[in-house]
């Protein structure tokens, strides 16, 4: 079986793009090679420099981009999207450069209420982070990587100061990249996720966990501007071999249960986005009679040991129940992997089981299509049906 090489981001001190140029380069990536690579685009004026740092002890690399001459002002996104079009980069990594674009104008959007036709670049217009996410998308594909996970993204705290005043951590913008995305809060009172390093990771990462089984041949550490102190402002990454099966073939898990005769069923959804936030695995509700015939609900939850408390206090705080049945339970699992598949508007990220004797079933990630499908006004059905050829005919290769 072929190896797959497996590159991780550890974002324990957040995210940024000058952050994760640090790491690929300290990781092995060759700044000649991605100074070579980033020629492809009709980019001038501007150099890469990499230089050893320490943050908080450790050896650390720090990569600035070096601007002599050229772009200012803000760029549209329109304007960025045709830089990147006639650029001479494999098409990967436009397809991934494309949507961070997107995501970071669709978050810019949102926090500042207009259109994303409107939006005005003030961060991401200017060169500096043009390479800062070219860069670090071409970084990962230079390097191999045919599967990139993250850890959960540390936002910071307190307050950052900008253009419109006094905001508190996170900002609008990141604030709006975050949804979706297993984010918290932790360290020094600053911020440590930046708006173009939180788009990076939401489109490069096909999942979001802990550091999963592999062995790793290279650890990188990229810097921060900031060096507070006491903590370590650097983003990690790890690269080496993913190792397939990371999932056990059986485990326990908790179903909780409890009937319900007298909630009103508007409260339903609410009460599921609370459960799977608190960590359930999975929710169902099934309709049931009760005594004296009345008709009812069962909810269902299932739940990690160590999450099912904080899963059955949710089903005690925002249902009318008083009690909750709670039974540890076998499941037997397939193994599993992420892959992703590059399509015309976008990435959609495909979850492979592995049958045994060579045999896989694999399904498209609903929410991936389904976010492409808002975009292009397409029915979701035919882009996960795009999403699942893609995903065959590259099998085949």
């Amino acid at each position: 079986m072929a190896t797959v090489t497996q590159l991780h981001f550890d974002c324990f001190s957040g995210m940024s793009g000058d952050m994760t140029l640090g790491a690929l380069v300290d990781a092995g990536l060759p700044l000649a090679d991605l100074t070579k690579g980033l020629k492809a685009v009709p980019l001038r004026g501007y150099s890469l420099r990499a230089r050893a740092v320490r943050r908080n002890g450790i050896p650390a690399t720090k990569v600035d981009v070096n601007i002599r001459d050229g772009l200012r002002a803000p760029l549209s996104v329109a304007r960025i999207h045709k830089l990147i079009s006639s650029s001479r980069l494999p098409d990967p990594v436009k397809t991934r450069s494309h949507e961070v674009f997107d995501r970071l104008a669709m978050a810019e959007g949102q926090a500042h209420k207009v259109l994303v036709a409107h939006v005005h670049f003030h961060e991401v217009g200017v060169i500096d982070s043009l390479v800062d996410v070219i860069g670090s998308v071409l970084g990962c594909h230079l390097l191999g990587a045919e599967r990139i996970t993250a850890s959960p993204v540390n936002l910071g705290s307190g307050t950052i100061a900008c253009e419109h005043g006094t905001l508190p951590v996170p900002g609008p913008a990141v604030g709006a990249l975050a949804k979706g995305l297993p984010v918290y809060s932790a360290g020094p009172a600053r911020e440590l996720t930046t708006p173009t390093g939180l788009a990076l990771v939401s489109v490069l990462a096909q999942e979001f966990t802990l550091l999963p089984l592999m062995r790793p041949t290279a650890i990188g550490y990229g810097a921060g501007g900031a060096d507070p102190h006491g903590w370590t402002n650097a983003l990690r990454v790890f690269i080496g071999e993913a190792v397939p099966s990371a999932l056990p073939d059986q485990d326990v898990i908790v179903q909780l249960e409890t009937n319900l005769d007298d909630l009103n069923p508007q409260a339903y959804e609410t009460v599921m986005a609370r459960l799977f936030a608190a960590g359930a695995l999975d929710v169902t509700l099934a309709p049931v009679i009760m005594k004296r015939g009345r008709p009812g609900i069962v909810l269902t939850a299932l739940a990690l040991p160590n999450k099912a408390d904080a899963v059955a206090g949710v089903i005690l705080s925002d249902t009318t129940s008083l009690g909750v049945r709670m039974q540890e339970i076998r499941r037997r699992l397939l193994a599993r992997q992420m892959e992703a598949v590059s399509l015309r508007n976008g990435v959609v990220r495909i979850k492979v089981a592995t049958l045994g004797r060579g045999k896989t079933k694999a399904a498209p990630e609903y929410q991936d299509c389904k976010r492409i499908a808002e975009k292009t006004g397409r029915p979701v059905h035919e882009v996960m049906a795009e999403a699942a050829a893609a995903h065959r005919a590259r099998r085949k290769k």
